[in-house]
Order: structure tokens, then sequence, then C-alpha cells
């Protein structure tokens, strides 16, 4: 247990010399424009983010606070890579685009399902 911790809370100025005496600091990044979080699937956007850094040990970790809006991703499909496909497999670009779409931008896979 910390002293001074109790129920009610901890003294603020306690708690920053404690995390001084720990080698942790943190640092808010001002004027953040925009955080986005990308997976496969979605993009988590926070357009009114505000960023804290904590540094502990040498390790940063970054804390993100604001309201998140979920954009689901669309794959892009270069032209180069339909072209590959139609040359491959004799078929239109229409056709070719679709199957890279199906086989989510895999090009062996785009092939091999329209060669079959």
């Amino acid at each position: 247990m910390f002293p001074g911790v109790g129920g009610r809370g901890m003294n603020p100025a306690k708690m920053k010399q404690m995390m001084k005496q720990m080698g942790i600091s943190i640092d808010e990044i001002s004027n953040v424009e925009q955080v986005i979080i990308r997976t496969p699937d979605v993009d988590i956007v926070f357009n009114d983010a505000n960023v804290t850094v904590m540094n502990a040990q040498g390790a940063d970790t970054y804390q993100v606070v604001g309201t998140p809006e979920k954009v689901p991703r669309k794959l892009e499909i270069p032209d180069d890579d339909v072209r590959l496909v139609a040359e491959q497999t004799g078929v239109s670009e229409g056709e070719a685009r679709k199957a890279l779409e199906k086989s989510k931008g895999d090009l062996a896979e785009a092939i091999l399902a329209l060669s079959s």
C-alpha cells in the first residue's frame, strides 16, 4: 500500500513526488488533430483526441481519450494488379477486379478462381 492513499484519494503533490521517485513522467501531447487506429477491417478514428504519454523505465505508453468513430476499411486494389489478373486469365478488367475483391486482393487466388 502506498502512504497517503486512502479512501478519499491521494494528494496530487504526493502522487507527483512518488512518480518522480519511481522514474515515471507524464506529458500531454498538445494540438493533436486526429488519432487513427488501423485494423484489417476497420479504422478507429478519434477526431477530438487528448493524448498523454507516460514514460516508465524507458518505455512509452500512450493514452488516448476521446470519442471513437469506427470507419469500415475499403479494400484498395491497384490498377496494376487488375491488369495483371486480366492478362493472365484473359478476362475483362471488370471481372478481374471483382475476382480480386472477392479474394481480398490475393493475386494468386483471383487468377486460380478465374482460370478454373
